[in-house]
């Protein structure tokens, strides 16, 4: 779909203002993930294309390391960081994932060290694909550099189908506990099962009700979105706004998955940093003792 170079300038300036708006809000605990110090370095990738394309649009033509830059260059731009965003897409959910996994458990925290260079990693490597191994092909209009006013941009579809994977998975972890409440057992440890059993139901619903609670609007409007078949321009895929969905979906369904209930039920340490959800959590002392 063409875009107007102006649209384009207007949506990537409104997103890095969002970015790093996020960034400041989370400031006190941004680097203690994966998923906050990459946050950091992709607000820090937009404000890079931003004011590229900026500085490229308004000069018209100029000139970097003897290579003459002209308005072609602002469609490649968006078109290349649009494939690149779209190729870090799911590397970015298994990555923080993994992350969340190792530290609900408290198997093992990454350092902020190990999570920039993580991160660093990615992007080089996500950017070779799509200069190597990709099939990508920038698509340009063939008219005379200075009549361009619109650009070619590639959409993606790949939010609404990581944000679908994912609420399946959640879905599912939480019908898993539901089965497991009516799951008979011998008399022997009928008592013990029931109350694990309960108490893995209660972190269940409760990290269900803590989810939806905070981010149902918008489920709504990816579900909207999804109905309408609306393509998402791949420059604006990876925001910091959906990270921050993310980072809330994935900490939901790895809680519904492993629901630690005697860590969780001494309060809230064991949970990732999330500026949006409240992570706490009660639970029968009975219960535990038992179980």
């Amino acid at each position: 779909m063409n875009v107007p170079i102006a649209s384009i300038l207007r949506g990537l300036g409104g997103k890095c203002l969002l970015n790093w708006a996020l960034v400041f809000f989370q400031r006190k605990h941004i680097c203690r993930s994966f998923l906050g110090v990459f946050s950091v370095s992709l607000a820090v990738a937009d404000t890079l294309l931003t004011l590229s394309v900026t500085a490229l649009h308004l000069q018209t033509e100029g000139h970097l390391l003897g290579l003459k830059l002209t308005r072609y260059h602002v469609c490649l731009l968006v078109q290349i960081h649009g494939e690149v965003y779209s190729t870090l897409q799911w590397p970015v959910v298994v990555l923080a994932g993994l992350d969340h996994f190792f530290s609900i458990t408290r198997r093992w925290q990454a350092s902020s060290r190990l999570s920039l260079f993580v991160s660093g990693l990615l992007w080089i490597l996500s950017a070779l694909y799509v200069f190597l191994l990709s099939d990508f092909r920038p698509v340009i209009e063939e008219v005379f550099h200075i009549q361009i006013h619109q650009c070619w941009v590639f959409h993606t579809s790949q939010i609404l189908h990581i944000a679908t994977s994912l609420l399946l998975i959640l879905g599912c972890a939480a019908l898993h506990a539901g089965c497991l409440t009516l799951k008979h057992s011998p008399l022997k440890d009928r008592t013990t099962d029931q109350s694990r059993a309960l108490s893995r139901r209660s972190c269940v619903l409760q990290t269900l009700h803590i989810f939806l609670n905070t981010w149902a609007l918008f489920l709504v409007i990816l579900a909207v979105l999804l109905l309408l078949l609306v393509g998402i321009p791949a420059y604006l895929g990876l925001s910091g706004a959906w990270l921050c969905f993310l980072n809330s979906l994935l900490i939901a369904v790895v809680l519904c998955a492993v629901c630690p209930a005697s860590q969780l039920g001494q309060g809230w340490g064991a949970v990732p940093p999330d500026s949006f959800c409240e992570w706490r959590f009660t639970f029968s002392l009975a219960s535990e003792d038992r179980a």
